[in-house]
């Protein structure tokens, strides 16, 4: 009976040891790595961070782009019983510190180009090149017998607050995800996910590569997506699976020229995330042949609790029926179930550790907070239909949804508020054709201090990874406020609202 990861690519790998794992369109060539070679690979890994000092329970930072490295780490890691700490390789150093000290890795694994960004973080930590494991495990000692871990790693996600949390996921979670997917999916050994987003992210990881590890399938992975690339790699690499977020399909769909051989790939379907247009939506399906299928899923529920079935109930603008095995139920601000087509709160049930996070790594508070009464509050506002369908109305915190980022406006607003120049600000999203949601920050400046938009986002540029660097600064004399003091944001995304 499998207990992880590397439970299922080792049986794979013993009753089908040539059958593809991993295809990697790197940026040189094209790279093919069968499951017995996976399990090599791992192996030597393991034995490298072994001798290293890394064993159960040792935490290991992982911040590279999507390359075969990162599963070599990911795979050892569940070999060895330690804990994958993957993390976003746009990570400001400040925001490494914060990786590194709160999941309390012992090493990090690191892209070259990242090597500075870490190594000022990382204190007295060993820090290994990615380029160099190769080499460097070539003369590693074998490694130890597979222990097995009860936490498997820590995924840090934005919150409504300025700290990034760790979700900790179980070889439970893990399975039962993969397994979930699978079986919805009918995922068989002969399918090929596309796996274009980053692996650091819950998506890749739960839905795509779990799924085809149960199944004895391979995955087709790309260094990042390109709105322009992805055609041609749905073509060449022949995947049946894909997945992708809205804003990537709306700009493959903007920047990509249409071509008759688009439609020549074996999709068979396309997971998607958050909104779709109607008409974006059946372009994408004409276009490539393939039926999009809208699910909704959050790092801390493992499990996508919502999925669009197969058949002809499947809805572009529903997230989707409750997974087989999945209770759900939706809440008013009592905690009470609300009436079909109401909006309430989306709670999801299940046993935490298997079904979903059994919590946030040493946030006993934060974790007491996630769960009411044994449903796990996702925080997200959603009304079900008659049919059962369920339909997303709104965040109920306050985070800015950037082309499949969580973007905490908290941690946006702290990192404003650090230049001298300012007193206060209020940071929040406008809805964005392209990204989904663009960052918006509102800043009122101290008494005799000044200072321009242009400058504050480049203060912005230095502290915050990319892509929650606000795209707009409006400096104003005082913000919107409740009779209690409270920023009114709702005001100020009204005034930013186009008339009509």
């Amino acid at each position: 009976m499998a207990h992880d990861a590397y439970d299922l690519l080792s049986a794979t790998a013993t009753t089908r040891p040539d059958a593809p794992f991993l295809l990697f369109d790197g940026d040189d060539a094209l790279v093919r790595i069968g499951y017995a070679e996976q399990v090599r690979r791992a192996d030597a890994t393991a034995g490298l961070l072994a001798g290293l000092g890394i064993g159960a329970g040792d935490r290991v930072h992982l911040m590279t782009a999507n390359r075969p490295e990162f599963l070599d780490v990911w795979f050892a890691c569940a070999r060895l019983g330690a804990v994958v700490v993957p993390v976003n390789p746009l990570s400001t150093t400040a925001e490494v510190t914060h990786q590194l000290d709160d999941s309390g890795a012992a090493l990090s694994v690191v892209d070259p180009q990242l090597w500075e960004t870490v190594t000022a973080a990382a204190g007295d930590r060993t820090v290994l090149d990615a380029d160099e494991l190769v080499a460097a495990r070539a003369d590693a000692p074998p490694p130890p017998p597979h222990r097995r871990a009860a936490i498997a790693a820590i995924m840090f996600t934005s919150g409504t607050t300025s700290a990034p949390k760790g979700v900790q996921v179980t070889p439970a979670n893990y399975l039962r995800s993969g397994r979930a997917v699978a079986e919805h999916l009918g995922v068989t050994g002969a399918d090929r996910w596309l796996v274009t987003l980053p692996l650091f992210h819950g998506n890749a990881q739960y839905y795509c590569l779990m799924s085809a590890l149960v199944a004895g399938g391979s995955i087709a992975l790309t260094p990042r997506f390109s709105a322009t690339g992805w055609p041609r790699q749905a073509r060449m690499l022949e995947p049946t699976l894909a997945s992708l977020f809205a804003a990537p399909i709306r700009m493959l769909l903007a920047r990509s020229e249409p071509d008759p051989a688009d439609s020549d790939n074996a999709l068979r379907l396309v997971l998607f995330a958050q909104n779709l247009t109607d008409t974006q939506a059946a372009t994408f399906e004409e276009r490539f042949g393939a039926p999009l299928v809208q699910l909704y899923g959050m790092t801390e529920t493992v499990v996508p609790p919502l999925v669009n079935p197969l058949d002809e109930r499947r809805r572009w603008d529903s997230v989707g029926l409750p997974l087989a095995g999945v209770r759900i139920r939706v809440v008013g601000p009592d905690g009470s179930p609300v009436p079909r087509g109401t909006p309430g709160e989306l709670q999801i049930g299940g046993t935490p550790g298997v079904d979903v996070t059994p919590g946030y790594h040493g946030r006993p508070e934060a974790t007491v907070a996630l769960f009411d009464d044994g449903w796990l509050r996702t925080g997200d506002l959603v009304r079900q239909d008659g049919a059962g369908r369920v339909h997303f109305v709104d965040r109920a915190g306050d985070l800015v949804k950037r082309a499949g980022e969580n973007v905490s406006t908290g941690e946006v607003e702290q990192a404003i508020g650090a230049h001298p120049a300012v007193l206060e600000s209020a940071v929040h999203g406008m809805p964005d054709p392209l990204y989904d949601e663009t960052v918006v920050a509102h800043v009122v400046l101290r008494d005799g201090h000044a200072a321009t938009p242009e400058e504050l986002i480049a203060w912005c540029r230095e502290r915050l990874s990319r892509f929650k660097v606000p795209e707009r600064v409006l400096v104003r004399s005082e913000l919107p406020r409740t009779t209690i003091g409270k920023i009114r944001k709702d005001v100020l995304r009204a005034e930013l609202a186009p008339e009509g």
